[in-house]
């Protein structure tokens, strides 16, 4: 809760949450770095790359040196010839969900952390942006075909994520999602309860979204009001 991390042109910065001290790179790269989940703990940052089949899932290890943050090497979670992005943290850091394309459509899926093999899809009418509520039953994402917020809950039986049947949360419209690098427009807050979401003004869709005011003559009035030769 002190540290924001954000992407930039050469990786990854972090700067402080609260405004003071100025940003300091995080990680360097030619390739894009969008971060996308810390760990509970802290101690690990999932972001997704672009690679030379498109975007792949890292993971980098995350140390506090005083009041700085320190990367380590990252390390690949996910590599496929499809694109993978979105990658958020279960809340006891056992899971990872992320979205994919390999379907054809980009869909919500679910693996161990560490990665062993397994992989459980949870949506089907295609998402994206998936967020774990901290309370450690529901996993919230972002329904591409309705442009819905969606919630399934969840339950760890053995080494397999059972996930219930997805279900709408809230019928309200994000505002558009990144198509080419993906970007999370919402948050749930700590106890499930709430969620922060970027929405469109005035209603559920972009064609109502505002307005657009066009100013003739701006230059005459400008001149009108500030004379040429006037300081």
């Amino acid at each position: 809760g002190k540290y924001v991390v954000y992407r930039t042109a050469q990786g990854m910065s972090w700067t402080r949450a609260d405004g003071g001290g100025k940003p300091h790179p995080l990680t360097q790269s030619r390739d894009s770095q969008s971060p996308t989940s810390f760990s509970p703990d802290g101690k690990r940052l999932a972001f997704h790359q672009d690679g030379p089949q498109g975007l792949d899932i890292w993971t980098v290890s995350i140390e506090r040196d005083g009041e700085k943050l320190k990367a380590g090497t990252p390390e690949l979670f996910l590599q496929t010839p499809f694109v993978e992005r979105d990658a958020s943290f279960s809340s006891d850091g056992r899971w990872l969900a992320y979205a994919s394309n390999e379907s054809g459509n980009l869909q919500v899926y679910v693996r161990a952390f560490p990665d062993k093999g397994g992989r459980w899809q949870i949506s089907s009418t295609g998402g994206t942006a998936p967020i774990f509520c901290r309370n450690g039953r529901d996993l919230f994402f972002y329904d591409l075909a309705n442009g819905r917020i969606m919630m399934a809950s969840y339950s760890v039986k053995g080494g397999s994520f059972v996930a219930e049947r997805p279900r709408v949360w809230s019928e309200v419209s994000l505002t558009a999602l990144s198509a080419s690098t993906g970007a999370t427009q919402y948050d749930a807050s700590l106890d499930g309860k709430r969620l922060v979401a970027a929405t469109y003004a005035g209603g559920t869709t972009q064609q109502n979204s505002g307005q657009v005011i066009f100013l003739e003559n701006f230059v005459d009035e400008l001149q009108r009001k500030v004379p040429l030769g006037d300081e």
